[in-house]
């Protein structure tokens, strides 16, 4: 984590508050592969980045009202709440909502939380797919936790941060974002079986490769309603196979109900994508393990092309990266991560072909779009830490 973000942070809840804080850093996640079947309870390979959220925080003190204040540092607003009235989701609540949200849930589980002050803030683009409102979340859960001793392991934080974004922020999200963000390690993926929570580190290091992070700079406002439609459409379908998820149906039984008139050609689309893509998962991760590179950037091909075509929620901007990283010659392969409809591509690229191949991606897609996206420098990191404690 950033050490200026980390002494910001501390700086402006010091001033703020005349208080020693709890400090905790927490990162944000990119996904090699495994888009959209989390929620499916398949198989994901993502990471922590050393990017993300860092969270100062202490006890109320002096405060005869018992309010609890947070202020987040990078748009300057803050809130007040009462932790002995009844939190509900806020309308257009923004980051506000990631805050009740998991303070409410924690509150379900009987913690004894008490009124604090905290500060928090990021570098993480906004809009970019890199799970901002995740590490918020785990940052915040981990910190409380940490402060009244509420002794949650890592296992009940992470369903804790999934509760708020789902019962607060309204994203029906799976567990994949949480999940890299509290348990990520140094230099490595994890290989992730969404159904069990249990994981395998593998090192994400490839001789002479490097990941490439390119954020398109946009965010279309499809992306939370498209996201949970397409959890509905894959419990459905799911559904009609008197299955628990998609994770347990096979691409002969998706053409068998097509075949029946039960499934739409669309539908029978998405669903198929899933299904491909767990088992796509599981090549790549031996791929990664025996160090090919060759087969895990046709993986990523691949996906970006049943994210785009199959799944529908990438957008021209995204595409348009990554058929300029497919038609490089020191690409292996690319995709996009995140939910969809803007954010970032990840790109494989050669070690000493990767300043011509962001110089060559800059310079097209402000040509195409009138837009300069980015290039963001990224390590694989560890997860969500106490840094400091008073």
């Amino acid at each position: 984590m950033d050490p200026n973000l980390i002494n910001n942070i501390e700086s402006r809840f010091r001033s703020a508050f005349n208080l020693e804080p709890v400090i905790i850093g927490s990162p944000g996640r990119i996904n090699l592969i495994g888009e959209h079947v989390d929620y499916n309870e398949g198989l994901v390979l993502p990471a922590a980045i050393d990017k993300g959220v860092v969270v100062a925080l202490q006890r109320a003190v002096n405060n005869p009202v018992g309010l609890s204040k947070v202020i987040a540092s990078d748009p300057g607003e803050s809130f007040e709440f009462d932790l002995n009235h009844a939190l509900y989701p806020l309308e257009k609540g923004g980051w506000r909502n990631y805050v009740i949200g998991v303070v409410a849930e924690m509150q379900k589980l009987g913690c004894p939380l008490g009124p604090f002050n905290l500060v928090f803030g990021g570098n993480l683009p906004q809009g970019a797919g890199l799970s901002s409102s995740a590490a918020l979340e785990n940052g915040i859960v981990f910190g409380l936790n940490e402060l009244f001793c509420c002794n949650l392991s890592k296992e009940e934080m992470i369903l804790v941060s999934q509760r708020a974004e789902q019962n607060y922020a309204g994203v029906q999200c799976g567990i994949m974002d949480q999940f890299a963000s509290m348990f990520g390690k140094a230099e490595h993926f994890l290989f992730l079986d969404c159904r069990s929570m249990e994981y395998t580190a593998v090192n994400g290091t490839l001789n002479g490769y490097h990941w490439v992070l390119l954020n398109s700079k946009v965010s279309h406002a499809l992306a939370d309603s498209a996201y949970n439609q397409r959890r509905a459409l894959c419990e459905k379908t799911a559904a009609l196979l008197g299955k628990k998820s998609l994770r347990d149906c096979s691409l002969h039984e998706l053409q068998g109900l097509k075949k029946k008139g039960t499934l739409s050609e669309d539908a029978f689309q998405k669903a198929s994508y899933v299904v491909k893509e767990i088992e796509r998962v599981r090549r790549a991760y031996e791929a990664l393990k025996n160090k090919d590179a060759q087969s895990l950037g046709d993986y990523l091909f691949e996906t970006h092309q049943g994210l785009s075509q199959a799944y529908q929620v990438s957008c021209p901007e995204l595409n348009f990266l990554v058929a300029v990283a497919q038609a490089h010659t020191g690409v292996l392969g690319a995709r996009m991560i995140g939910g969809g409809f803007g954010g970032c591509t990840l790109n494989l690229v050669k070690e000493e072909l990767v300043t011509d191949f962001t110089e060559q991606s800059l310079e097209a897609y402000h040509r195409e779009f009138g837009i300069k996206c980015e290039v963001i420098p990224i390590h694989l990191s560890e997860g969500t830490h106490l840094i400091g404690r008073a």
